[in-house]
């Protein structure tokens, strides 16, 4: 092999190693912005962000990261709060919104799936107190 095409192979590794890793900084980053908004707007009591920065933060899974599963009992915190206050439409968002935040990040596997089971109990047992309010 000639060194052109030595150069050229190494090149090419290092370009796709430092694009990898730009990749998993950007989402580890977006991951902990999205669910340090979620954290923000849980204190303040706003459900609708609370529940989209949570979600958003499963959108950017990480295999082991911790706010993963932070961000998913927080969802489900949320909905077994409401779901207790009697709102079953809030409820079923976010117990909604964690089911399908895991089926999201499908791709060899789907990651949650112990989140998932959980939520699909809740929903069969809320979906027929919906429309009784």
């Amino acid at each position: 092999m000639n060194e052109q095409l030595k150069n050229i192979i190494a090149n090419g590794i290092v370009i796709c190693l430092i694009s990898l890793l730009l990749f998993f900084a950007g989402t580890w980053w977006r991951m902990s912005s999205q669910f340090n908004l979620g954290e923000e707007a849980f204190r303040k009591g706003d459900f609708a962000g609370a529940v989209a920065g949570y979600e958003s933060a499963l959108h950017m899974y990480i295999p082991s990261h911790p706010n993963i599963e932070r961000a998913a009992e927080k969802l489900w915190q949320i909905g077994e709060t409401n779901e207790r206050l009697g709102d079953v439409e809030r409820a079923l968002i976010a117990y909604r919104s964690l089911r399908s935040s895991f089926y999201a990040d499908h791709w060899l596997v789907t990651p949650g799936m112990a989140w998932i089971e959980k939520c699909d109990k809740k929903i069969a047992a809320l979906i027929p107190l919906q429309h009784e309010r």
